[in-house]
């Protein structure tokens, strides 16, 4: 709506930017000038200083051997793996409750059936089915559950045992 007190606006078009607000003068030209000279002296000592520890071997020389992966850890050998007794499931009579830690397998987390083979590791006797423990031993040398570190004897039984461990329950 049309009032008679509002004030109308004009643009005026007419008038043309000179270059002389645009330009660069005293102080403003000085410090552009430094700020670049300084940058510049930098940029050259970094680049120099990055060529000199090349040459004295203090930098890799490649971007493949910056970013190379860490070494793997290594796991148990095979025949190491091989030598773990092995023992058949049995559950005991019923009665004492018993834990998950020895009616399950931690690494797949089904549980232990009677007459399934599983593999006790020495020093801390965890179970696990065969085929899982012996997937984590090939990457690790610990034991899944306690991470107890697994030095093998020589000794170790390579044979069936006919009974699991005997295992004391406290109620």
């Amino acid at each position: 709506m049309p009032n008679g007190d509002a004030q109308t606006f004009s643009w005026h078009l007419d008038t043309e930017l000179d270059d002389e607000s645009f330009g660069l003068h005293g102080r403003k030209l000085f410090f552009i000038i430094a700020l670049f000279s300084i940058l510049l002296v930098f940029t050259t000592l970094f680049i120099c200083g990055r060529w000199l520890c090349r040459r004295h071997g203090l930098l890799p020389t490649t971007f493949d051997s910056i970013h190379a992966a860490p070494p793997l850890p290594q796991g148990l050998d095979a025949d190491a793996i091989k030598k773990l007794p092995i023992i058949l499931h049995q559950a005991p009579p019923s009665g004492p409750s018993r834990t998950a830690e020895e009616t399950e397998c931690c690494i797949c987390l089904s549980k232990f059936n009677d007459g399934e083979k599983l593999k006790v590791l020495p020093g801390c006797d965890h179970c696990f089915h065969c085929e899982c423990v012996d997937m984590w031993l090939m990457n690790h040398s610990n034991c899944p559950l306690c991470r107890a570190s697994l030095k093998l004897n020589s000794s170790l039984p390579m044979i069936l045992i006919e009974e699991p461990p005997i295992r004391s329950y406290n109620l």
